[in-house]
Order: structure tokens, then sequence, then C-alpha cells
């Protein structure tokens, strides 16, 4: 079986969520693995632990035809996956609580050009089969120049 070739290499994040109006940026650094047509894109984001504690958060997101798989582990645990015109089950988890959820993607958008990526998606969220909010992410990853 013939290797995939893998490259790595640093890139700034900028992740952008609009729910009910409310509009949330993060912009991180992060890193990019690209193994054939699969990106694997590594970031820590802050985020809060079980006493309400700073606490980082791990976060990979996988692109592979057509879908998007968004893991976070530190504080919480969740895992989503996305793709277009589907509903698919998740999971979120913390010290307190822990629910299936699941995810129906109505648009999902992946422009790749070079290390370049634009990613955007628009989905309804499920909780305990409760439509729970309706979410619009877009994702912008640009790679960093090198030192």
């Amino acid at each position: 079986m013939p290797q995939i070739p893998s490259d790595k290499y640093s890139v700034s994040v900028t992740l952008v969520s609009l729910q009910e109006g409310q509009r949330n940026v993060l912009n991180v650094s992060g890193e990019v693995i690209s193994r054939g047509s699969q990106l694997y894109i590594r970031y820590e984001e802050p985020g809060r632990g079980p006493q309400g504690e700073d606490a980082q958060i791990r976060t990979m997101i996988k692109i592979a035809d057509n879908e998007l798989k968004l893991i976070r582990h530190g504080g919480v645990e969740s895992e989503q996956t996305f793709k277009s015109g589907l509903r698919l089950p998740g999971f979120y988890r913390s010290p307190y609580t822990q629910f299936n959820l699941s995810t129906e993607t109505r648009k999902l958008d992946i422009r790749r050009d070079g290390r370049s990526l634009e990613v955007v998606w628009d989905y309804d969220l499920y909780v305990y089969e409760e439509l729970s909010g309706q979410f619009a992410i877009s994702l912008h990853i640009q790679e960093e120049p090198k030192s």
C-alpha cells in the first residue's frame, strides 16, 4: 500500500459563529496536517473547567470528502459531524453532564486554495431530539509566514 505524503505547517485560524443574532469570533494559532485529500486542523481555544477555572480546550477539525468533523478535548469533550443534507450523531461530555446531540447540516461549502482554506456551514443543533439552536459558522485558515 503506497504511503500518502504528509505535510505539516503553522496557520492562523479565524472561526466566526452566528447564533440567534449573536456573533462570536475566535482568532488563534494552530497547525494543519495534510494527508492526501484529508486535512487535520489543530488548535487550542480558551475555555472554562468544571469549577469555572480557565482551561484550554484542544480542538481538531478533520475535513475529508465534503465532510467536516469537529472534536474537542479538555474541560469538555464533544464531537460533531457535518455533511450537507444529513443529520449526524454526536455527543457532549463535561464532569457534570453528558448528552447525545445531532447536527442537521443545511449547507457545507469547503474552498481550498493551496494552503489557505475557507469553510462555511449552517446547521441545526438537536439535543435529545429537540431543536436547540441554529448556527452559521465560517472558518478561515491562512498559513503563517515562516520566521
